[in-house]
C-alpha cells in the first residue's frame, strides 16, 4: 500500500513525535480504492528552527518518488513538538470541489 510506503519514508527521514497519514482519495473524484490524495500530520523536532516552507520542502524531498508518480495531492500539516503541544489538532480537509463534483 502506498500509505504504508509514505509512513515508512517519513519515519526514516524525520525524528517523529506524532505522525498521521490518511488516504483521503475517497473524498475526491477518483476511482474507488485509489491512493492519490493524502493528508499528513507530522510533528518533529526537525522542524524547530525552520519555517513552514522549509518544513514542507523537507517532506516533499522525502516523498519525491511518490509525488512524481501516484500521489496527486498531499495536504501537509507540519509542526515542531512545542507548537503541536499547543494545538494538537490539524485542520480538517475541505470537501472536493473539482471534477464532476461541482
Amino acid at each position: 500500500m502506498l500509505q504504508d510506503t509514505i509512513i515508512e519514508k517519513l519515519k526514516a527521514a524525520f525524528q517523529i513525535h506524532h505522525l498521521e497519514v490518511e488516504n483521503e482519495s475517497h473524498m475526491h473524484n477518483v476511482a474507488s480504492g485509489s491512493e492519490s490524495h493524502f493528508k499528513v500530520v507530522l510533528v518533529s523536532d526537525d522542524f524547530n528552527e525552520i519555517n513552514k516552507v522549509k518544513q514542507h520542502q523537507a517532506v516533499y524531498a522525502a516523498l519525491s518518488d511518490e509525488l512524481a508518480g501516484p500521489v496527486h495531492a498531499l495536504a501537509l500539516h507540519t509542526y515542531s513538538h512545542d507548537k503541536w503541544l499547543k494545538t494538537q489538532l490539524a485542520p480538517a480537509s475541505p470537501n472536493c470541489m473539482g471534477g464532476s463534483k461541482k
